[in-house]
């Protein structure tokens, strides 16, 4: 049995997990990361929206994304949900607030390989494509045992494992699950018409139905339905299934074919009671489940990591190591806030789509109206989505990596 010491241990080899062990090895710290990579295809993209990506550039990594992803400069919304007060279609443009996008998307596979390919010749940066199956911490240090019988001890260990977190269970983190009576279709796609990088979401009354640009004449979908009619669409077969939604999409990006994998996603939701327990941190998917609405998911993951990263330098420049009570508890104040309100967020649209009741869609269709006539209260909705100004972690301000 063999035994290594480092000042940082992330487990998990998803993108989170990835690009934590990059932001703290570029920092200094003798940092591992364990975990095999996960690159199965299955028609999911992601939309990295403005504070992720200057994140990933200070990482030194989007040059090699960027020509991989397609600019999202207008966000299309229209109801469709049958409601008597359906407002008109809303189109927010991302120039209104000095962006050239709101973001840019990309398949998930796609990111996770431009993100190991940077993380192999990352200095202070050890790869172990192992799991861990053992946790448990001391005073001082936290001790993983690998599947193989190796021990790594660390002062801190980011728990990067995903939303069956063994580390989160380890250490007896509480959590709270809730699910939807919904899932969601994905699957890429091809089109005749140009998108002309618009994002276009359909409110149904079953959840949203979203195509979000890819580079050329492509889109992802994501189509959120009752669960039976989710599990009839993923059994009709590609050319059944690309007719079904051009005619859902209104035709308005023209025929359309499946180009890519597909994938059935449940409507899942899961909160926890902390974010941290001794010499441990929880980040991503460890820390909140999304359902596959509004981009939160994965951009709230890399704003852990780039929060953690802030912490835990704080930390040290206080006299604190990485896995330190005081260096977690800034953590935790950082991340609070932020989650509990995107949670809501989401949570909340998805549950207006469902109930049907005039009052509910008397008040949604108001606040959308809203948003398209009052231009100052538009443009703030907008900053706050893409470009929150209160708390926003350095490595997300565009500020030096140093």
């Amino acid at each position: 049995m063999t035994e290594s010491t480092y000042n940082i241990a992330v487990v998990g080899a998803g993108a989170v997990g990835l690009s934590a062990a990059m932001a703290f090895a570029r920092d200094g710290f003798r940092t591992v990361l364990v975990g095999a990579l996960d690159v199965r295809r299955d028609g999911r993209t992601v939309a990295l929206l403005n504070g992720s990506v200057r994140f990933l550039e200070a990482l030194g990594v989007w040059p090699a994304l960027a020509r991989e992803a397609a600019p999202l400069e207008t966000m299309r919304i229209i109801d469709d949900t049958g409601s008597l007060f359906r407002p008109p279609p809303a189109s927010f443009r991302a120039g209104e607030i000095g962006l050239d996008a709101f973001g840019w998307n990309i398949e998930n596979v796609t990111l996770v390989e431009r993100l190991a390919e940077a993380a192999k010749a990352c200095e202070n940066l050890t790869l172990v494509p192992e799991f861990a199956a053992g946790f448990e911490t001391d005073q001082t240090e936290a001790l993983l045992t690998l599947a193989d019988g190796r021990t790594i001890r660390a002062g801190l260990v980011v728990a990067a494992d995903g939303r069956n977190s063994r580390l989160r269970q380890a250490a007896g983190i509480a959590t709270q699950t809730w699910s939807y009576p919904q899932s969601a279709v994905t699957a890429i796609l091809a089109h005749d018409r140009d998108h002309r990088e618009t994002s276009t979401e359909f409110h149904t009354r079953h959840g949203p139905f979203t195509l979000v640009p890819l580079p050329g004449r492509r889109s992802s979908l994501v189509w959120v339905a009752s669960k039976a009619e989710a599990e009839r669409l993923s059994a009709l077969d590609d050319a059944a299934l690309a007719l079904v939604i051009e005619r859902q999409a209104q035709s308005h990006l023209g025929p359309m074919r499946i180009d890519g994998p597909r994938g059935l996603v449940p409507m899942t939701g899961l909160s926890v009671s902390r974010y941290w327990a001794p010499h441990l941190a929880l980040v991503g998917e460890a820390a909140h489940v999304f359902p596959p609405i509004g981009a939160q998911g994965l951009n709230l993951g890399f704003r852990d990591v780039a929060s953690l990263r802030d912490a835990v330098v704080d930390g040290q420049d206080d006299g604190h190591g990485p896995g330190s009570d005081a260096s977690l508890s800034l953590y935790q104040r950082s991340r609070d806030l932020d989650v509990r309100l995107r949670t809501a967020a989401v949570d909340g649209l998805n549950r207006t789509l469902l109930t049907g009741m005039i009052p509910t869609d008397f008040l949604r269709g108001a606040g959308l109206l809203a948003l398209s006539n009052i231009g100052p209260l538009r443009r703030m909705v907008m900053r706050e989505g893409v470009l929150p100004r209160i708390g926003v972690p350095r490595l997300m301000q565009g500020a030096s990596p140093v």
